[in-house]
């Protein structure tokens, strides 16, 4: 058997604000608690052309982005016990360049990492991580999230009761997605969403129970929303969060409510109705959501298998990691709508 080679080709960014390119770069070795994986698919999200375009989040260059992995394991580091050579996992990846996703080979840290199920693809599989994790952390999180008791915890119930409402502003986007299927773990409803007409199948199949056009006014959508529930709105998830959505949640929202936000406040808040606004981060390797982290990748497994949690729709990007370069400039001008773009490092000539 030949010895798998210590090179690899990456995506690298080369300075800040700069322009990507592909470079070699050594196979990383596993340490205490990770895995290395050979990445067949890796997903893009938003964020990956925010960096490029503001070099927020990374501080060393040249950099590798990427954080959604789907692969198989060539090797476990010290003390890993529930994974093996030759699994197929996907794991949440971070912004250094060792476990970033836009390459061949990355590490992953076993904590955030989860076996794929036989009944879904890599491809699938890649869009998970990121737009999961965003959600989990806006819904559950203690520091930076509603607070809602998550779904494994005594009291997280999985019981749908007319008593739970929760809005969800951009239910096709990939954490809308992930926040509408959480929402129906949880036991919210009605699980209320918005999204373009177009995506209203595509939203109601992720689970929402009652659908309205995202280009309704906020009076136009409160009035709406009145006919569905007359209970208060405790919960919106704000998975767009834009200046000019984060008004219509806020409006939305009951006496003591909680708008989450997936980028920072333009509302503010008001002590008297005493409503709050959270801006929520997905990664679980920030030390505030370890802990949710952990005990949520536990379950991703389960949840995909048993189909509680969907994946997002996804397209193929060709030209391996250079592909990765035009499908992030399709997203920053909006030509991608409700599916994740996928690539393949390995199909990198």
């Amino acid at each position: 058997m030949t010895p798998m080679s210590p090179q690899q080709k990456a995506l690298f960014l080369a300075k800040k604000q700069g322009n990507f390119e592909i470079r070699s770069r050594s196979i990383p070795s596993p340490g205490t608690g990770q895995l290395l994986v050979k990445v067949q698919s890796t997903a893009l999200n938003p964020v990956d052309y925010k960096i490029k375009e503001t070099g927020m989040f990374v501080t060393h260059y040249p950099a590798i982005l990427g954080s959604d992995i789907a692969g198989i394991v060539e090797e476990v580091g010290e003390g890993v016990e529930n994974f093996r050579r030759g699994d197929n996992v996907l794991a949440h990846g971070t912004f250094t360049n060792d476990l970033a996703a836009f390459q061949q080979y990355t590490l992953t840290v076993a904590s955030f990492t989860a076996k794929i199920p036989s009944n879904l693809s890599f491809d699938s599989a890649a869009t998970v991580p990121l737009g999961f994790d965003t959600a989990l952390t806006g819904m559950y999180g203690k520091h930076n999230g509603a607070g809602i008791t998550p779904p494994w915890e005594e009291g997280g119930s999985h019981d749908n009761t007319p008593d739970k409402p929760i809005v969800i502003i951009g239910g096709s986007s990939s954490v809308g997605s992930y926040a509408i299927q959480l929402a129906c773990l949880s036991g919210f409803y009605p699980v209320i969403a918005t999204a373009s007409a177009y995506n209203e199948r595509l939203v109601r199949n992720y689970g929402a129970t009652h659908f309205f056009d995202r280009h309704l006014s906020g009076s136009q959508l409160k009035e709406a929303i009145s006919r569905v529930t007359d209970r208060p709105i405790g919960v919106v998830y704000d998975a767009i969060s834009l200046p000019e959505t984060q008004p219509i949640g806020w409006g939305l929202l009951a006496n003591n409510g909680i708008l989450v936000l997936t980028l920072s406040p333009s509302v503010k808040e008001d002590e008297g109705k005493g409503r709050k606004v959270i801006s929520t981060s997905g990664s679980p390797h920030m030390p505030q959501n370890k802990e949710l982290g952990r005990n949520a990748w536990a379950m991703v497994e389960e949840w995909l298998s048993e189909g509680d949690i969907q994946p997002n729709k996804y397209e193929n990007l060709s030209d391996g990691l250079e592909g990765i370069i035009d499908g992030l400039v399709r997203m920053k001008n909006g030509e991608v709508s409700g599916t994740k773009l996928v690539a393949h490092p390995q199909e990198t000539r």
